[in-house]
């Protein structure tokens, strides 16, 4: 999702200017990304996200410039297995920017609300719109687009800018809180926090605040002993936890450090938000990237 961040705050910044949107409309066999991934391409030559490994992109971007010359969209494939060795085919679906799509995205994410995005490559009609329901025609691709993961924070300390770090390169929202009791805005279903004050009264605060939300993820650092004891007296007062209570906070990647403990923490907030195993991508028997709904069964092809 963050490339889809990064090109709505750049279509923001030059609305003024002619712009192209490319799509990977259609992948058949191995590719980088999957059908959905998107990169805008300035009159200037800039380009703002990917569409591959960075194989691909500069010819796409020259392809680009020539749509914005013409007006007419273009639809173009890329035999990875011939020229990269990749084992795969690629489609791209480029257009120029839709003013209306942009729109339309910018309100659906600024009220925080999932869309749904539908780009129909082929026959009458071609180019990207936001809808309210799926459409069953060939040559469209669906994509379901969500508003980008807040991360609340709540305590301070050295421990929290890898974090920050972290975040900040997945384009989440982050908010630091020190008082419980005064959240900077209200949670939604694409929030998440992390206890870590190393104070146990600030801590119980925090979780007897957060807990009854039911978030997807709430995150406690410290022992398992101290866990117990928060749950024991927080149970006390009638608050229970859940399935998105996480303590110790994060995956188990041997880590150690400040910043090897928050890539744990970040790595488990995005396999709840994302929907993966948490697995070896070695050790999985299924097609390593999640199905992108596509009216071509050509792109439901393992990867």
């Amino acid at each position: 999702m963050k490339d889809i961040f990064d090109i709505l705050r750049e279509w923001k910044k030059r609305r003024r200017e002619k712009l192209a949107v490319a799509t990977l409309v259609r992948a058949e066999g191995s590719s980088y990304r999957r059908p959905g991934a998107r990169m805008l391409v300035c009159g200037d030559g800039k380009t703002v996200g990917s569409l591959s490994a960075g194989c691909i992109e500069e010819e796409v971007a020259h392809r680009a410039l020539e749509v914005l010359r013409t007006g007419n969209p273009a639809l173009i494939s890329f035999d990875t297995r011939k020229r990269f060795g990749c084992a795969g085919k690629i489609d791209i679906f480029i257009e120029r920017a839709p003013e209306n799509f942009f729109i339309d995205l910018a309100e659906n994410l600024d009220a925080r609300c999932p869309c749904v995005a539908i780009t129909r490559f082929s026959g009458e009609g071609m180019g990207t719109r936001m809808t309210e329901f799926d459409h069953d025609h060939p040559g469209t691709l669906v994509q379901k687009i969500h508003p980008p993961i807040r991360l609340f924070i709540f305590g301070v300390g050295r421990d929290s800018a890898p974090l920050h770090l972290f975040a900040n390169s997945f384009g989440w929202e982050i908010f630091d809180i020190v008082d419980a009791n005064e959240l900077p805005i209200a949670p939604d279903k694409w929030t998440a926090a992390i206890v870590k004050s190393h104070n146990y009264g600030h801590d119980f605060a925090a979780l007897q605040k957060l807990l009854p939300l039911d978030l997807r993820y709430v995150g406690l650092i410290g022992p398992r002993k101290r866990r117990n004891r928060l749950l024991s007296d927080l149970l006390d007062l009638g608050v229970t936890s859940n399935a998105g209570f996480f303590s110790p906070a994060g995956m188990d990647l041997g880590a150690e450090t400040p910043e090897e403990i928050a890539l744990a923490i970040i790595s488990e907030i995005q396999r709840v938000f994302g929907g993966g195993s948490g697995e070896s991508l070695r050790e999985m028997k299924l097609p390593i990237h999640r199905t992108m709904a596509c009216r071509d069964t050509s792109a439901l092809s393992k990867r």
